[in-house]
């Protein structure tokens, strides 16, 4: 189960809704061992369909765990080149689908496998 900080997936929904209709991605982070509670934004390209990281000026820092990044449409499954960044950016990844609320964000491992997801204060 992966577990998350309300205000953490707030900020996420809020970024996803204001790239819409391109894609939103960022790195996510835990300072607490299993709570991502922190939203890493880096240079970044939005575009319809994909979006694209400069991973090579993330800070040296033992607390990214993961990737987030929003999809357009209703269906937050991953595809293949979502796997690609998956095994890229960490081992917990986020996917926040149209219309971007807490209900329509899903998590998943690096292989795609899906996660529990649970939003705590």
């Amino acid at each position: 189960m992966i577990k998350i900080k309300k205000q953490t997936l707030e900020s996420i929904c809020e970024a996803a809704r204001s790239t819409y209709p391109d894609e939103f991605i960022a790195l996510i982070g835990s300072k607490r061992y299993g709570v991502i509670d922190d939203l890493i934004i880096l240079p970044a390209t939005f575009g319809k369909n994909f979006s694209s990281i400069r991973i090579d000026l993330a800070p040296v820092d033992d607390s990214i765990v993961g990737s987030v990044h929003s999809h357009p449409g209703k269906s937050a499954q991953p595809s293949g080149a979502d796997l690609r960044v998956f095994k890229r950016t960490g081992k917990t990844h986020l996917i926040i689908a149209h219309p971007f609320s807490l209900e329509s964000a899903r998590a998943f491992a690096r292989n795609g496998e899906e996660l529990e997801l649970e939003v705590i204060e």
